[in-house]
């Protein structure tokens, strides 16, 4: 497939854990980092509430012993959230910022991930670009790039609204997760999206698939419906070209949220997701 590598996002190999239910694992972490690599995945994410319990148990320098001795060479943490919160709460947030930036620097992540407000903070997205612009320099002070990942139930509802609050913030280790789902869910065309893009703005990008009529509300579908890659309607090999039109490639991340997912065993959930991607960047990207 042209070489290029596949990074199973967290979600991918956290087995019965979910954004809306408990996000922690109830998998060892190295149950997961064995099967990701037996499984033939570059790399694999983890996050925050996996990395509490890896700090607690093995440490991060363990963690980053048991990745690069299974041949995995590609690792992601996320997810940076609340970094526009002032006040009482800024402690806290702080606090889980500082883990993430030390677990990204012991595991040599390419980036951390980062999300923009869902259901509280600023409405409008310019209201963000200082406190954006402070999380890119704290990240910079550690030798860490941050990754922003627009959702379209969010205050950043689009990639090129994603794109625009990035160039507005101007800092070089600020970039953008683009999502295929969240590419498509928000109804932005292939055409919108790579009018928006520069090279060298896509930090990651995370393949799925998905049915052509939501079920429930938005973020229900989003965490409980997703598909294999090539398994639903979603234009993919159109997103890859674009992507890859950029300078994007890889390692190409795959993130797989559903409930059907969720319920398989790990190692057979994680081929199917691998070897359907594969098959995707098979052929959408040059030889």
């Amino acid at each position: 497939m042209s070489g290029a590598e596949l990074l199973a996002t967290c979600w991918t190999s956290a087995g019965d854990a979910s954004p809306l239910g408990s996000p922690r694992s109830p998998l060892d972490v190295g149950q997961r980092v064995d099967a990701v690599a037996a499984t033939g995945w570059a790399g694999l994410g983890l996050v925050l509430a996996d990395l509490v319990t890896a700090r607690d148990t093995l440490g991060f320098d363990g963690l980053a012993e048991l990745v690069a001795a299974t041949g995995v060479r590609h690792t992601e943490v996320e997810l940076l959230d609340r970094w526009w919160v002032t006040g009482a709460d800024r402690a806290a947030v702080d606090a889980e910022h500082d883990l993430l930036f030390e677990a990204g620097v012991a595991l040599g992540v390419r980036h951390v991930k980062a999300g923009p407000p869902v259901d509280t903070g600023p409405e409008e997205w310019r209201e963000l670009v200082p406190s954006l612009r402070a999380l890119a320099r704290r990240a910079a002070g550690h030798g860490l790039r941050v990754a922003l990942e627009p959702l379209p139930f969010s205050t950043v509802t689009t990639m090129p609204l994603g794109a625009e609050l990035v160039a507005e913030v101007g800092e070089p280790n600020l970039g953008l997760v683009v999502d295929a789902w969240h590419v498509f869910r928000a109804g932005t065309s292939l055409e919108e999206l790579a009018a928006a893009l520069v090279p060298g703005s896509v930090f990651a990008v995370e393949l799925d698939d998905a049915a052509p009529e939501v079920v429930g509300t938005l973020l229900e579908d989003t965490v409980d419906r997703r598909r294999y890659p090539g398994e639903g309607c979603f234009d993919l090999d159109g997103l890859v070209r674009v992507l890859a039109a950029t300078g994007f490639d890889g390692p190409w991340g795959v993130e797989i949220l559903s409930a059907e997912h969720r319920s398989r065993p790990l190692l057979d959930g994680l081929q199917d997701a691998r070897d359907t991607a594969a098959a995707l960047l098979s052929c959408a990207l040059p030889g």
